[in-house]
């Protein structure tokens, strides 16, 4: 399995941005797809997610102003990012999972800049 990451940028405080991520290969449903970010030095934390069946799962951080999707059919995965703060800035990964370790897949990252 390979997941694209797309769109990411710099882009100022108050301003919007959507990622992409589309997976290729032997993709198994149910599943979780899902958007973590990371700053240097720090963990990577969830961002959202979203399961096969509609579950959705945000950090309290980016409630009411991000907003995640997806597509089965295509196997994509999108957070439209609006309202964006300074301390959104890092790099975010799109991840596809299912339960256990074994089929766990994370993106390259994209970086998000946002600007004061």
């Amino acid at each position: 399995v390979q997941l694209q990451a797309s769109g990411g940028g710099l882009v100022q405080a108050g301003g919007s941005l959507r990622l992409s991520c589309v997976a290729s290969g032997r993709i198994y449903r149910p599943n979780t797809m899902g958007w973590y970010r990371q700053d240097p030095g720090k963990q990577r934390d969830l961002v959202a997610s979203m399961t096969s069946g509609g579950d959705i799962n945000y950090a309290d951080s980016v409630k009411g102003r991000f907003t995640i999707s997806r597509d089965n059919a295509k196997n994509t995965v999108t957070l439209q990012m609006n309202s964006l703060e300074p301390e959104d800035t890092a790099v975010y990964y799109c991840r596809l999972k299912r339960g256990g370790n074994v089929y766990d897949f994370w993106g390259q990252g994209t970086l998000v800049t946002v600007s004061s």
